[in-house]
């Protein structure tokens, strides 16, 4: 017994002596974590100005986003198509005003010396003067001036026949971008449905209940959806870089499209757009100027046998005798009769009408068949979004599900979500030409012509 007892108070002690050493060394730990604690709450007070500051800097410089009603303001003012059919209206202008000017007149003055021949002649010296005015024919200055003014006419319509174009051009390209914006976010929520089917493939492949090429299919269609992610988003920058230049390159360099394909607008009566491309649509506006033109350019052929007549008045004075005389002087239409330039205008006349006649009626083709296209998309926007989009949502939810309990293959959900992706991109596609067509009735209709200009 006395040396059992004696045999385990050496095995106590030293338990004892583990116990401290275990202790002091759970202290200096718990000194070292409270340390290292207080350091990172004082980095991290110290921290948050500079995190704050880079927010603040990043909030400051967030590239802006502007919509079409901002946009389309920047771009009249600045494109050199519109300002270049501004500028040529004010020549027009002037051209009006040159019309209408009357004809100067004009001095003439001599002065010589009269020497004696023979006897009986005084010499001396000799003076003349003469003043002319000429008076236009009142048939060629009113034409005259009826051409000018229906060239400051067809200025002010091809002002808005540009404008018009431009402002539906603007929003032509303003929809093909967020066209390509729409189908960005759709294959950008494809790649991540395609990287969710690939975890699980990979779980199943290494767990050996599936093929390992059913992993190459996965990762062969996630590079595919990728690349159409890149190329829809290269696609949105290109149609930014179509829209400053027309812009001529005053948008700011880098910033965001606003919009979206789903806004609605009112659909007019077929009958309402025939009237209204009648009356509002700026070529036809801008043909009928030149038909006018052309009418006041032929009368002013016609008139031109007769240009008009010129008076004069002259004096001469010798050391004899003083003499004034009265004239009038006109041009007989005996070896010219105009027969050229009158075959010319007429010529132009014919010309300018037969294009305004088939102008209409082209236009009248055209809104027919735009309003065709524009039901079109808008009966495939119903049938895709009622029907073809939610039965593609529900078929790839069974084919996931059904890919889960092991009853079908990977083939089977990537061929459900590559039919639900062609159901979505002709949806979009569908949206993107209901807009289209919008866009082009307003243009046939005349819809964004500028008031004041008329």
């Amino acid at each position: 017994m006395r040396q059992t007892s004696s045999a385990k108070r050496p095995t106590s002690s030293r338990s004892q002596f583990r116990l401290t050493q275990t202790s002091a060394a759970l202290g200096g730990c718990l000194i070292l974590l409270s340390c290292a604690a207080t350091a990172q709450i004082t980095t991290s007070n110290s921290g948050q100005p500079a995190t704050a500051s880079i927010q603040s800097d990043s909030s400051q410089h967030a590239a802006p986003e502007l919509s079409a009603e901002q946009l389309i303001p920047v771009i009249l003012t600045h494109n050199p198509q519109l300002r270049a059919a501004q500028s040529a209206r004010n020549a027009a202008r002037a051209g009006t005003k040159s019309a209408q000017a009357l004809p100067n007149p004009r001095i003439d003055w001599n002065q010589g010396r009269n020497t004696a021949r023979i006897a009986g002649v005084t010499p001396g010296s000799v003076q003349s003067w003469s003043i002319s005015q000429p008076i236009d024919n009142p048939g060629v200055r009113k034409a005259r001036m009826d051409a000018a003014s229906a060239t400051e006419l067809e200025s002010t319509h091809l002002i808005g026949m540009t404008r018009n174009e431009l402002v539906s051009q603007t929003r032509v390209r303003i929809y093909q971008g967020l066209l390509y914006q729409a189908k960005a976010d759709a294959a950008a929520e494809d790649v991540q449905l395609l990287e969710q089917v690939r975890e699980r493939v990979r779980l199943r492949v290494e767990s050996g209940e599936a093929a390992r090429y059913e992993i190459i299919k996965a990762d062969a269609e996630i590079i595919t959806a990728r690349e159409r992610l890149q190329t829809n988003r290269l696609m949105v920058e290109q149609s930014k870089v179509q829209l400053n230049q027309l812009a001529a390159g005053q948008l700011p360099t880098q910033w965001k499209l606003l919009g979206d394909l789903k806004e609605a607008h009112e659909l007019l009566d077929l009958n309402q757009l025939h009237e209204l491309v009648t009356k509002n649509n700026p070529e036809l506006r801008l043909l009928q100027a030149e038909v006018n033109k052309a009418q006041a350019q032929l009368r002013g052929a016609e008139s031109s046998r007769w240009p008009g007549l010129e008076l004069r008045y002259s004096q001469s004075q010798d050391p004899e005798f003083r003499q004034g005389q009265w004239g009038v002087g006109i041009q007989i239409p005996l070896l010219d009769n105009r027969s050229g330039p009158i075959a010319q205008a007429n010529a132009e006349l014919e010309r300018a009408q037969i294009r305004l006649e088939g102008r209409q009626a082209e236009l009248q083709q055209e809104i027919l068949q735009t309003w065709k296209s524009l039901e079109m998309a808008r009966l495939r926007i119903e049938a895709l979004s009622l029907g073809s989009v939610r039965e593609a949502e529900a078929a790839l939810r069974v084919a996931q599900a059904a890919y889960r309990f092991g009853e079908r293959g990977i083939l089977d959900v990537l061929d459900a979500q590559r039919v639900l992706r062609s159901v979505r991109a002709d949806l979009i596609e569908a949206r993107y030409q209901l807009q289209e067509a919008r866009v082009l009735l307003d243009r046939l209709t005349g819809q964004h012509i500028e008031p004041s200009t008329y």
